[in-house]
């Protein structure tokens, strides 16, 4: 029988999606963390130099992926402003392609849902 993916591997499975994406819009990477809770999970520039804080967030289907915790996500932001960061949000839904009440396994295929990268204003409220 096949082994269910673990949290830490669902959150793994969706860092690589984001971090080719991020690759592919040309950012440079500084400080790749994939703990789970630990936040950015990705700190990187772009050609100007400009650091981005970049939080990834995998959430089983069919929650959704693109809403995240308000009140947690303005102090991140406050953080992130303090640095001279901006940040960057990406959620990814991610699914058992036969029954969404099962769980991913490691050797099955998956539901995947995905548009993108948001950037997040960082103007403090």
């Amino acid at each position: 029988m096949s082994k269910p993916l673990t949290e830490q591997e669902l959150h793994n499975l969706a860092m690589n999606h984001v971090g080719k994406d991020l690759e592919d819009q040309g950012f440079q990477f500084i400080t790749i963390n994939n703990k789970l809770e630990k936040h950015p999970q990705f700190i990187c520039v772009d050609k100007n130099n400009q650091c981005y804080y970049v939080i990834v967030r995998a959430v089983k289907l069919p929650f959704n992926p693109y809403k995240y915790n308000v009140v947690w996500m303005e102090s991140f932001k406050y953080h992130a402003y303090r640095k001279n960061a901006k940040v960057l949000y990406a959620g990814i839904g991610l699914g058992n392609a036969e029954d969404e009440n099962l769980p991913l396994y490691i050797d099955q295929d998956y539901l995947f849902e995905y548009t993108g990268i948001q950037t997040l204003q960082t103007i403090l409220n």
